[in-house]
């Protein structure tokens, strides 16, 4: 799974660690201003962001009917009574709710907004995970630990083992430095937070946001520090944040980090039942969609469809969708056969997109997944992904999943768009500087840094990551089968790819340097991002495919 947003940079963690200095030696952080809470939907021209210029495309389809599109996302699951999702969510009318009956006969008893596929009995659900290189390689050490280049029997495993194994030591041994660095983060987070509710008079329960912390009085050291190490922290957060919400998202990250030291390889079997590395087609799984993880998925589907124009939260990209929730996706890495049954299913129960917000260095039946992508094509099924968060060549180093079959049948389906993440404003910050880029391999940017989406313990928050820029897109595409149903995926996914205009000349910063500078145009294959109106008008141009539904 991507992480969805950075949590705390390397700023933010020398922020934190000042708090044995005195308050005379500090000084407030510098950061870029905060662009609007909506801004990946401005137009450029007329806003100066670097935004899907949605108003725009809204005006061109003025007058035109639209017909509803089921989008689903592979996620987290989702916060089914959120205010701006409850009324827009998919239906299986073919379904009577709570009666413990596959009533439409699809293998899927009660599933009436999507699946579990983490469920298990009791109402369970296996949403912490550890990555897929420490599973394969607490599966396979005792095989191949002692084994060497000229005694392994088995060379195309033995080869992959390796691989396993470099993967796993780099993952480790990231891990074990970043709970070095982030232990004391969070401690000196818990700490401050203490002061700070002191100094506003909360309950130890309280919560602040960067708006409260103006009625802090800073009466001592103490406290200007604390005030200090809070102003830092919001600053990169953005709006929506509160300390609260920082602290849990700084622990769940933890957890996967010691998950990954120290892993339960159990909990799949403990609570799902199942066996992961065999494809039976037995049911697994359950029906409940909403946990206490669920906020990345909440996130991601309002980008595609939260009501819009409702005074709450955002307005989502698309005004006419019904969102299929399909909870597949852990703290930590997903399961392949979970991804390969969540596409399958998406595509059987009615999905025309299919939203792919997550993705990891290995994957062990990648066949399965493969097999998948084929299926959702045959069903005229556009597939929207990730590209990452790791500021890595996937042309050089591939994450999975991918279009990249291993019979070679494709390097690059017709039905498969994949996303990297882009900046509100032209100039050298204009590519995230997490995305992962590719001139082959990622089709197309869209706005992916400081975007604001609702969640489920407050009404909106503001993140980074390509897992909004793939929603943000997977919302355009929706929009152009509402307005144009008869487009086949292959037409969508050249409607959105052409909306890109090259910016040939536009120097950005490489992602992951603070130095080197590169053409925007070798990042992706369009070398553009992402517009809704431009897309809308290429749409309008085209001839309705045959094998469309």
């Amino acid at each position: 799974m991507f992480k969805f947003c950075k949590y705390l940079s390397a700023t933010t963690l020398s922020a934190a660690l000042l708090v044995n200095l005195p308050a005379s030696a500090q000084q407030a952080p510098v950061t870029d201003p905060a662009p609007p809470k909506a801004w990946h939907l401005l137009d450029l021209k007329e806003s100066g962001f670097y935004g899907i210029s949605l108003k725009q495309a809204y005006m061109f389809v003025q007058g035109k009917k639209s017909k509803p599109v089921v989008v689903a996302t592979i996620d987290s699951g989702a916060d089914t009574s959120q205010t701006d999702l409850k009324t827009v969510l998919w239906i299986n009318k073919k379904e009577i709710p709570g009666n413990g009956i596959d009533d439409d006969h699809n293998g899927y008893v009660d599933d009436i907004h999507g699946w579990n596929f983490l469920g298990g009995p009791g109402g369970k659900a296996d949403f912490t995970e550890t990555t897929e290189e420490v599973r394969e390689y607490n599966k396979l050490k005792g095989k191949y630990a002692s084994v060497t280049d000229s005694t392994a029997t088995n060379k195309k495993e033995y080869a992959y083992w390796l691989r396993v194994k470099t993967v796993y030591d780099s993952t480790v041994n990231k891990a074990n430095t970043e709970i070095g660095q982030l232990s004391p983060v969070m401690n000196a987070l818990m700490v401050t937070s203490g002061y700070i509710k002191r100094g506003l008079n909360l309950p130890a329960n309280g919560t602040f946001s960067q708006a409260d912390l103006v009625k802090v009085k800073a009466t001592n050291d103490t406290l200007s520090q604390s005030k200090y190490v809070w102003e830092s922290v919001f600053s990169q957060e953005g709006a929506g944040s509160t300390n609260a919400k920082i602290i849990k998202d700084l622990s769940e990250y933890l957890a996967k980090l010691n998950n990954d030291v120290s892993p339960d390889l159990t909990s799949r079997k403990r609570v799902v039942g199942d066996d992961p590395d065999t494809m039976d087609g037995k049911p697994y799984g359950n029906n409940l969609v909403k946990f206490a993880d669920a906020a990345h998925g909440t996130g991601v589907a309002g980008l595609i469809g939260a009501v819009r124009n409702n005074n709450y939260g955002i307005n989502g990209v698309a005004d006419n969708v019904k969102l299929m929730i399909i909870k597949a996706i852990p703290n930590g890495d997903e399961y392949d056969k979970d991804v390969a049954n969540a596409i399958r299913y998406a595509v059987d129960n009615g999905a025309r997109v299919v939203n792919m917000s997550f993705g990891k260095k290995i994957s062990p039946h990648k066949e399965w997944v493969d097999a998948a992508f084929k299926y959702a094509a045959s069903k005229n099924v556009l597939l929207v992904m990730a590209a990452g968060n790791d500021n890595q060549d996937m042309d050089l180093q591939p994450e999975f999943p991918n279009d990249t079959f291993l019979d070679g049948s494709s390097s690059d389906a017709d039905n498969v768009i994949s996303v990297g993440a882009s900046g509100p404003r032209m100039g050298q910050n204009l590519a995230g500087d997490f995305s992962n880029y590719g001139k082959k391999s990622v089709d197309i940017f869209a706005p992916g840094v400081k975007v604001t989406s609702i969640t489920t313990d407050a009404e909106v928050d503001t993140e980074d990551g390509t897992s909004f820029s793939s929603p943000i897109t997977a919302g355009i595409a929706a929009l152009i089968l509402e307005y144009y149903p008869s487009l086949s995926a292959k037409q969508v996914k050249e409607a959105i790819l052409g909306s890109a205009t090259p910016l040939r000349g536009t120097m950005v910063l490489k992602p992951g340097s603070k130095t080197e500078k590169v053409d925007f145009t070798t990042l992706s294959k369009t070398g553009g991002i992402v517009n809704a109106y431009k897309a809308l008008q290429l749409a309008s141009k085209m001839k309705g495919d045959s094998l469309a539904n």
